[in-house]
């Protein structure tokens, strides 16, 4: 299949002559870490290893650490397997902690618990537990996110674990739940329906008062063809749905083809190309990089592997690309994102997806510039893992990378972001692989706060904790 690369070369450096005047600006800050604060959430959290990943810290785990109104709000299960939600007021360093009423059925570290706000009504939501089946859905009462200090932190005020949004059946093969505010403050759920290399995402809603299902907005269907071969069936992997401070919403994705046979090796993984998608209507409707429709939640027209435009890096399947990585937006309301996979240098066939992102995994930055150009940089610093790294930004646009085992590199806007470096290594924290982040705190407060769980061994239960770090101010 034909493509055309929309990414640029590497940005040119340049110096020009500058006005000087009396009212002259400093220069923003580049990007830094300080690590304020380390508070155990629970000595004895659940601990599996299950698709290279564990059930409390996983990539796509949206908002399973979120701060709201000057308290911060964590979901994990515990070792007896019950679903916990713990809050703390800003900057303390004990949790108050609910039991909402559901045990983890499944060793399945794609079981997570996903958190979202309703800001029209003050409600905590959670949806949790699934992997290509049922989903147990719980909220809070109304206003209890509004009035933290007035209201008791108790299991009275969530209401019974539920099998559908109040009523509202969605598909009986549910995964991924990422809950999203929208500027008007509803409540957006997303999903994927199907499974695995078959799958397609989908829109949920909820007003204050109840749910509505908006309707799948990809397709699982079309022929993709690489050098060795086809496949008919795939599933879109969002590395994120996000709102921007203007009311876009963002999707960075990648695709998973159902057929091995369009890669070298079975030994592989089918994700190719990285794609970008956005909507102005709420995500009633997505448009590709161009600004043409290209799918209607609910119609019959979806965002498909061959539609025009969606790739913004393409990469074929042979180099173990990771699917649902990060991304996020900057001041400007451009979009980042964080991809990673085995570069050619280090041979044009992976054999084995974890030994080969392990050993030769590395990591990429790309981002839209201001002129709509679309640009890539490779961090320094090796992935040494299989797993997923998470991208933040602070309020100057610096970026942070932060990879497995909690280590974080940064880049400041000033160079062009082309100069990454280690800020943190991890020492101490012991962390097992992918981390949480808070992204709400990083834009509210300038801090970055991330869930991590340390390593063990089998089925031994290990402490999970939330680190901060103050970022420029």
């Amino acid at each position: 299949m034909r493509r055309r690369t929309l990414l640029a070369t590497a940005l040119a450096s340049g110096l020009g002559t500058v006005a000087v005047t009396s009212t002259a600006r400093a220069a923003d800050p580049g990007p830094s870490v300080t690590l304020t604060g380390n508070a155990t959430l629970d000595s004895q959290a659940i601990f599996f290893v299950s698709y290279d990943g564990l059930v409390n810290n996983n990539s796509f785990q949206k908002n399973g650490l979120f701060t709201y109104k000057g308290y911060q709000y964590a979901a994990w299960y515990t070792a007896d397997r019950n679903a916990v939600v713990g809050r703390r007021v800003l900057g303390a360093s004990t949790w108050s902690t609910v039991k909402v009423g559901h045990t983890l059925r499944y060793n399945d570290s794609h079981n997570v618990i996903s958190m979202g706000v309703s800001k029209t009504d003050g409600r905590l939501h959670l949806n949790m537990d699934s992997h290509s089946d049922g989903f147990t859905y719980v909220k809070s009462v109304a206003g209890l996110l509004d009035n933290p200090s007035g209201l008791s932190w108790t299991a009275s005020r969530f209401g019974a674990p539920q099998s559908t949004l109040d009523g509202l059946a969605l598909t009986s093969q549910f995964t991924y739940p990422q809950f999203i505010s929208t500027p008007e403050g509803r409540l957006q759920l997303s999903y994927r329906v199907g499974i695995s290399g078959n799958g397609r995402n989908a829109l949920a809603e909820y007003n204050g008062t109840s749910w509505t299902n908006l309707g799948e907005w990809t397709s699982s269907t079309g022929t993709y063809t690489s050098e060795h071969g086809s496949s008919t069936a795939r599933n879109m992997y969002l590395h994120g749905i996000d709102y921007d401070k203007n009311g876009r919403l963002h999707s960075f994705f990648t695709w998973r083809e159902q057929n091995g046979a369009v890669m070298c090796n079975s030994g592989g993984i089918t994700n190719h190309d990285t794609g970008y998608v956005y909507s102005d209507d709420r995500g009633r409707t997505w448009r590709n990089n161009a600004g043409t429709v290209v799918g209607t939640t609910g119609g019959s027209d979806k965002v498909a592997v061959t539609d025009a435009g969606l790739v913004v890096d393409p990469l074929n399947p042979d180099h173990s690309l990771m699917n649902q990585e990060s991304q996020f937006t900057d001041s400007a309301g451009l979009p980042h994102a964080i991809i990673s996979y085995v570069p050619g240098r280090f041979g044009q066939c992976t054999t084995n997806y974890v030994t080969d992102r392990t050993t030769n995994g590395r990591v990429f930055h790309v981002r839209k510039n201001s002129s709509g150009t679309w640009q890539k940089t490779e961090i320094p610093v090796a992935l040494n893992s299989s797993q997923r790294t998470k991208l933040i930004l602070d309020k100057y646009d610096n970026a942070y990378a932060i990879f497995p085992f909690g280590r974080i590199a940064g880049a400041s806007k000033s160079s062009g972001y082309t100069d990454w470096k280690l800020l943190y290594d991890g020492s101490g924290l012991n962390a097992f692989g992918e981390v949480v982040i808070d992204e709400m705190r990083v834009s509210q407060d300038g801090v970055l706060s991330f869930m991590y769980q340390e390593k063990s061994s089998g089925t031994t239960p290990s402490p999970l904790h939330v680190v901060d770090f103050r970022l420029p101010s």
